[in-house]
């Protein structure tokens, strides 16, 4: 069977738009989603359930009192120690361009011991398993019983009176593996075409 020069352009472009999707499909995480980047946002509870994969970004939206400080761990633990890299003005995005542990806290002073910081994990992008929320590494206190308020000072819990951060959006996670699997079938198609 012979297939048309049109054809054969047109099943070379389906390809290509194919083999692009993955790239289309990374996920960019607004941090805190609604409640953004700001004091009183439990943002251990707010990774729970999300895979940050390489190619996804972080978006950080925040006041004037606050800025985003990269650290290694040593720095995120103690909230200080010298930043790999600081952001200011409102608006900063972080591309997740490496598998491993990436750690975020605002410098703004006791904003970082309340609970302003961030610990995500990064995995590869044809990863299918998604990764586990990196622990707090603040010291746990007593563990609360259901209904009980949680204590005001505990870092990483909002303080009394406040709201809720939203549920967690949907993990890209599906979205990516979708994408490898039609890119599959397209090549499987494509090369039928072809023969």
């Amino acid at each position: 069977m012979a297939i048309s020069g049109l054809s054969k352009m047109a099943a070379t472009a389906l390809l290509l738009v194919l083999a692009i999707v993955p790239a289309a499909l990374a996920v960019t995480y607004t941090v805190g989603d609604a409640a953004q980047w700001d004091s009183g946002v439990d943002y251990t509870a707010w990774v729970k359930g999300k895979t940050f994969r390489v190619g996804d970004t972080l978006e950080f939206k925040y006041g004037p009192s606050h800025s985003v400080n990269e650290v290694n761990k040593a720095g995120y633990d103690s909230c200080g120690g010298t930043a790999i890299d600081t952001h200011s003005g409102g608006d900063t995005t972080i591309d997740l361009d490496k598998v491993g542990p990436r750690y975020f806290y605002c410098p703004t002073i006791g904003h970082c011991q309340g609970g302003m910081k961030l610990a995500v994990t990064v995995v590869a992008a044809s990863s299918g398993t998604p990764a586990a929320p990196t622990p707090p590494s603040t010291t746990p206190g007593t563990p609360s019983t259901p209904g009980s308020t949680p204590d005001a000072g505990t870092p990483g819990t909002p303080a009394s009176g406040s709201t809720s951060p939203p549920p967690p959006k949907a993990s890209g996670a599906s979205k990516g593996m979708m994408s490898y699997v039609l890119v599959g079938v397209s090549m499987v198609l494509g090369y039928g075409l072809w023969m």
